[in-house]
């Protein structure tokens, strides 16, 4: 039997949510600037129109960084830039990750190489971060970070995280709230990693069935039997692979472990 439980994901107060993200950016980014990411998909877009309802335009710097390949995302991204009138550069890295691949003698594994593209756009934030004193931007959900679904000092090598609190299917509610495009927000999430990869084919289920999981596990406590009773047996064996990537991923999300070694022994008796 399975259990009908209300779940509240699509119950957001958007109006108070998009407040408390601006009060947030404005705390944590002061006088400084901001770069971030800008793919054309539903968190980046999401990401740009609460910065640019936040700050002046000379504060934002978005950086498209494709593949030569990836024109729908360049076209995608190149809306969200006029429509918020910011600052932007298109940066290709595909010659970028061929120099990687050509100096290390090492090609054909996929997620290796995906990876090594996700670490490449996070170096070319860090730089204008650098050069121009300014605050790197995570367009991370909830959804990905719990899960894992991003690569650790690649997407998820950042100083801040302003929609990291809301589920993918809040965000696209808030999306929505924020007048983006049906297109962008409707569009097969992927972290374009490699040509044709979605996050529904690869982790086998879509958003929607993962964040209910999720609310059950994260803001009910509910373990893997109640969860099943609740969602129904068929869903058994997806229930226990979002439970499980949980637990393998979470050291995505904290830091390094460190030797501690007492002080007698690094200072003597």
């Amino acid at each position: 039997m399975v259990l009908q439980v209300c779940n509240p994901l699509k119950n957001i107060n958007l109006k108070k949510t998009e407040e408390i993200i601006r009060d947030f950016l404005r705390k944590e980014i002061g006088d400084r600037g901001v770069v971030f990411g800008l793919s054309g998909g539903v968190d980046s877009s999401t990401v740009a129109a609460l910065l640019a309802r936040t700050f002046e335009r000379e504060k934002i710097l978005a950086l498209i960084m494709p593949e030569r390949s990836d024109l729908e995302e360049i076209q995608d991204a190149m809306f969200i830039v006029n429509k918020y009138n910011l600052q932007y550069r298109i940066i290709e890295i595909e010659e970028i990750v061929k120099c990687f691949l050509n100096k290390l003698e090492r090609k054909g594994d996929l997620i290796a190489e995906g990876n090594l593209k996700a670490r490449v756009r996070m170096i070319i934030l860090y730089y204008f971060a650098n050069m121009e004193r300014r605050i790197v931007v995570g367009c991370g959900d909830r959804s990905e970070l719990a899960i894992g679904y991003f690569t650790k000092y690649g997407d998820g090598g950042v100083d801040i995280l302003p929609i990291g609190g809301l589920y993918k299917t809040q965000v696209r509610l808030l999306a929505k709230f924020l007048n983006i495009p049906e297109r962008i927000i409707e569009k097969e999430s992927s972290p374009g990693l490699w040509r044709g990869q979605t996050a529904k084919e690869e982790l086998g289920m879509s958003y929607d069935e993962i964040d209910e999981i999720l609310y059950y596990h994260l803001d009910l406590g509910y373990d893997y039997e109640k969860i099943v009773k609740v969602l129904g047996e068929e869903r058994r064996d997806k229930i226990k692979f979002i439970l499980r990537r949980i637990i393998e991923n979470r050291h995505k999300l904290i830091n390094p472990p460190i030797a501690k070694i007492p002080n007698e022994v690094l200072f003597g008796e």
